[in-house]
């Protein structure tokens, strides 16, 4: 303390002279006793190890080297930590908005909800707790940089896996998911299971399921048809909830001409065609629709 001198020790264990495993850590009994006067089998010598020009300065850039490599396995840990919850959903508080990106708090890490994955007419308040889909985690010197979205296809597939537990055991599969955000979802779902009834799976007792997770969604309305291996059956299923007449599917050209009642078309076409569009996105197909 009165110098401000520091010096270094290393302390070893005294070991028969046969026995020294690790140099770093043992040392003979015939040089403890010659040289640090130690006769005792088991006994501890302190040796002075101090380095040249061991000094303050070096002292201090010791010090930051440890606490670099400490920071920096911790920044490993947290990105080895998130980069497990890829592409899944993962519950954030809004801290604030930082222009029109969102700043998301995800417990030890922050995230920033970027304009383009937000949900348009969607608006949060500070402290709110958000469901968000874990898009890309990548490490950078700053740490772990997660990209969340509220858009993606796979957020409300991953919702229903969470609500559903029929999802969860694999009794009941989402073989196809069609999303406009914010405005419409079609999802195509099957069961092994002959007696299980995959869409009612999904749609609960009275719609809780469906339900739970269109508020979670801000009102998104949710389409589940049933899936079939048919091209033709799964696309008049897709075009539901118009009634449809006919359907000509052509496999190799990813194709389908659809005929419907003349009162039908409109409601197969949708809303600024989102019905069509959205079944064709669900099946694959190029669909054409014509009344009859």
């Amino acid at each position: 303390r009165e110098t401000g001198e520091v010096k270094v020790y290393a302390e070893k264990i005294v070991v028969d002279d046969d026995e020294i495993e690790d140099d770093t850590e043992q040392i003979g009994i015939t040089e403890a006793i010659l040289r640090y006067d130690v006769h005792d089998i088991g006994g501890i010598v302190s040796i002075e190890v101090t380095p040249k020009n061991f000094g303050r300065i070096a002292a201090q850039k010791a010090k930051q080297v440890v606490v670099q490599k400490i920071r920096e396995e911790e920044r490993k840990v947290l990105y080895i930590q998130y980069l497990e919850k890829e592409r899944e959903v993962i519950t954030g508080i809004v801290q604030r908005y930082s222009g029109k990106n969102v700043c998301i708090n995800l417990g030890k890490v922050d995230a920033v909800l970027m304009e383009s994955e937000q949900v348009k007419g969607e608006y949060f308040k500070p402290t709110e707790h958000i469901k968000l889909y874990v898009v890309e985690v990548k490490d950078t010197p700053k740490g772990p940089r997660i990209t969340v979205s509220r858009t993606h296809p796979e957020f409300v597939k991953r919702l229903f896996e969470e609500e559903v537990t029929e999802i969860q055991d694999g009794t009941v599969e989402i073989k196809s998911i069609a999303r406009e955000a914010g405005s419409r979802t079609k999802m195509a779902v099957s069961a092994d299971n002959p007696d299980v009834d995959p869409v009612g799976a999904c749609v609960g007792i009275n719609g809780s399921r469906v339900n739970a997770i269109v508020e979670e969604l801000k009102g998104e309305k949710i389409d589940i048809i049933t899936w079939n291996d048919s091209p033709a059956v799964l696309i008049e299923n897709a075009l539901s909830p118009a009634k449809v007449i006919s359907v000509e599917a052509k496999e190799e050209e990813k194709t389908a001409r659809v005929i419907v009642p003349e009162n039908q078309l409109s409601l197969a076409i949708g809303k600024e065609g989102q019905n069509a569009r959205l079944a064709a996105k669900l099946t694959g197909y190029k669909i054409d629709i014509k009344c009859e």
